[in-house]
């Protein structure tokens, strides 16, 4: 039987591991982030991984740092024959990387070379692409830089978010790593190398990429705020307080004012002028110190001190 180590952390990787357990490996170890504080009432909470390995009577390892930690002793003393990764969260050591006989393997949310990084579903959707995928990858020293054993495409819909497309993709990464793996063990199927021509990379988002820049047309703030949700969560200002934005609709009109524009606001609308004249309608926002709301909602609310003219961002 082989012996795995599993690695991830959120919600994304709970499938993956539970269809190797489902599927009869040996999972001789859980590694997943330590518990963090969750919420306004900041209650410390452990991670999906986390809880769904404990379901399973698991050995669960939560370094704060990898390298160099006792749990990476503790890998060791385990004798691995493979390690796999799903959304970890943290930079694996090359010392680490050389402890699996059959070598250490990632599932990867891009197309790689695509969208290197910890944000490639976030950056897919935020650069309009109208599809993405996972990719089974080896894992190296350079990340996820490793030679590609298989990948699967999935389309991006209008209607996606990241929360959506990590649903989906857990799923396709969960069936596509059962179809690999046994072809990896067996040394039936080898790595090709990734065109580093075209490699890009998806940094995790950074609090400035939050900001909605409302010199961008309706479709790419569109793409912004789908990107974001239902984490980090894109935002934009009105007289110096903050706006969480959750959700907009691009529109068909055009208009020629100035980008931030609110261009139209009734009981019912909030509509805003974007970049090369497009209009895009706020759908769901959450002003700062009050809920998540519609913006009927809203407008018939604490909003009602909006009007026409006024600029945000």
């Amino acid at each position: 039987m082989t012996k795995i180590i599993f690695m991830g952390t959120p919600a994304f990787s709970v499938p993956i591991l539970e269809s190797l357990i489902t599927a009869g490996y040996e999972v001789a170890a859980v590694v997943t982030q330590p518990d963090r504080p969750v919420g306004r009432k900041k209650i410390i909470t452990p991670t999906p991984v986390k809880e769904a390995a404990l379901k399973h009577n698991l050995l669960v390892l939560q370094p704060e740092k990898i390298s160099g930690s006792p749990e990476m002793e503790k890998i060791k003393e385990l004798a691995p024959d493979l390690l796999i990764t799903a959304a970890f969260g943290q930079f694996l050591p090359e010392k680490l990387l050389q402890v699996p006989k059959l070598g250490a393997i990632n599932v990867h949310a891009s197309l790689l070379p695509k969208y290197r990084g910890g944000a490639p579903v976030h950056y897919a959707i935020m650069e309009g692409e109208s599809k993405t995928g996972v990719t089974i990858m080896e894992m190296i020293k350079k990340m996820d830089a490793g030679g590609i054993f298989s990948q699967q495409e999935i389309a991006i819909t209008k209607q996606d978010d990241v929360g959506t497309m990590f649903e989906k993709l857990s799923q396709v990464g969960k069936e596509l790593l059962l179809k690999t793996l046994p072809k990896i063990i067996s040394g039936e199927l080898k790595p090709i190398p990734q065109d580093e021509a075209n490699v890009t990379f998806s940094p995790n988002i950074s609090r400035e990429q939050e900001a909605i820049d409302w010199e961008k047309t309706a479709e790419e703030v569109d793409n912004q705020v789908r990107g974001m949700h239902p984490w980090p969560v894109a935002f934009t200002t009105y007289k110096g307080t903050r706006w969480k934005i959750f959700r907009v609709t691009p529109l068909e009109e055009e208009t020629t004012a100035v980008p931030g524009t609110i261009i139209t606001r009734n009981k019912k609308a909030l509509h805003i002028a974007c970049g090369g004249g497009t209009v895009v309608a706020i759908d769901e926002l959450q002003p700062a110190g009050k809920a998540k709301q519609t913006i009927q909602a809203f407008l018939n609310g604490s909003g009602q001190i909006v009007s026409e003219g006024q600029l945000v961002g």
